[in-house]
């Protein structure tokens, strides 16, 4: 059966300033797929994530989503789309409430009227947000927070997802519960695109992969031939 492309990037150049930060970037997420991308740091997988989202803007190439040009739009309008970020960081509203957290990611394009709907769906997930949605944001645990990040990007009633760094600094147990999560919101019919440092999980739970050094693709194999191949060491790692 041939796959719908949800996520289409061809050729695309981005730079911070005068400086080119990554090269000729191809990369496509089918609907329904888990896509991980992975690198060392400093590889460009950040950044890449950022040009998707609209903070950043390619000089060269296109991106496609759902067969609209996206490449100049602003975030707002790109979450509005269908696509939300989960930031390397968490990046919650400290001052704010859980539940006003959460809210805040229904804000943009027609996930608004829905919001009711998919605050059920973010504590059906993550129960322990609903028991913590009246404490500020920045008394939850780590693990916590990584959730509420979570559930605040599914507010936006996304069709495709971007982690980036899902897994960084989390207990052995808080990132298998985010990682069956990714499972159940893949389930629903939500493409993700996955970036981690952490090589074998990211490979365990993806369908496919690509590879980025140095701000260009390297590689780009099904996840599982990845795991068994000697190619992810030659081009991951150097060796």
């Amino acid at each position: 059966m041939v796959q719908k492309s949800c996520l289409q990037i061809s050729g695309i150049d981005v730079f911070y300033g005068t400086y080119q930060v990554l090269w000729d970037i191809s990369l496509e997420v089918n609907a329904g797929e888990i896509v991980a991308l992975i690198g060392s740091n400093a590889a460009g997988k950040s950044t890449l994530i950022n040009t998707i989202s609209g903070v950043l803007h390619p000089v060269k190439g296109s991106i496609h989503f759902e067969g609209h040009e996206i490449s100049r739009l602003s975030a707002c309008d790109i979450v509005a789309r269908g696509i939300s970020q989960v930031p390397e960081g968490r990046r919650v509203f400290p001052e704010m409430t859980v539940l006003d957290n959460l809210i805040l990611g229904s804000y943009c394009g027609t996930a608004r009227p829905k919001s009711k709907q998919h605050l059920e769906r973010v504590y059906a997930c993550f129960p322990i947000l609903e028991m913590r949605k009246n404490q500020l944001a920045k008394t939850l645990s780590g693990g916590e927070q990584q959730m509420l990040a979570v559930g605040r990007a599914l507010m936006s009633d996304p069709k495709i997802m971007l982690f980036d760094e899902i897994s960084l600094g989390l207990a052995p147990k808080v990132i298998d519960e985010i990682y069956k999560t990714l499972r159940e919101i893949r389930a629903a019919g939500i493409s993700i695109l996955l970036v981690e440092q952490n090589v074998r999980r990211s490979l365990k739970e993806a369908d496919r992969a690509y590879i980025i050094k140095a701000g260009h693709i390297v590689m780009s194999k099904n996840a599982a031939e990845l795991q068994e191949a000697g190619d992810i060491k030659k081009a991951y790692f150097g060796v």
